[in-house]
């Protein structure tokens, strides 16, 4: 298949295909005689783990090791279960972070009563006034 088929397929843009390639996470593929890119089923297979290792959040360093682990399919699989404990582990950080930022955003409009921008206590609890 060539790459604009690869992208509808995935969902991937053509250049994000070919970022993926430079880098060494998507294997080059073979040329047609008219030098065309020949992907075969491997690489749809690789794009869509990597699109998906992706938007679990995992970080392109992490989406190589994940592809490197899991061309060892006799290997135990702990190392992979750290790796989305620890992602885990980050998105709860993240959720705890921006709970804790819509409590503060929705009490500064609760605290919020005036009518004029002097009375704002949006503006106060910024910082204040210039």
């Amino acid at each position: 298949m060539r790459i604009g088929e690869l992208a509808r397929a995935t969902g991937t843009k053509a250049e994000t295909i070919r970022y993926y390639e430079r880098e060494g996470i998507l294997p080059f593929a073979d040329r047609t005689d008219g030098n065309y890119r020949d992907y075969a089923p491997a690489h749809l297979a690789t794009l869509t783990f990597i699109r998906r290792a992706r938007a679990l959040g995992f970080s392109m360093m992490q989406v190589r090791q994940l592809l490197s682990l899991s061309d060892r399919a006799d290997k135990p699989c702990e190392e992979v279960d750290q790796m989305v404990q620890d992602q885990l582990d980050e998105v709860n950080r993240k959720i705890a972070d921006l709970t804790a930022l819509r409590e503060e955003l929705g009490q500064m409009l609760t605290d919020c009563k005036g009518e004029r921008i002097g009375e704002c206590r949006v503006v106060e609890s910024l910082g204040g006034r210039r």
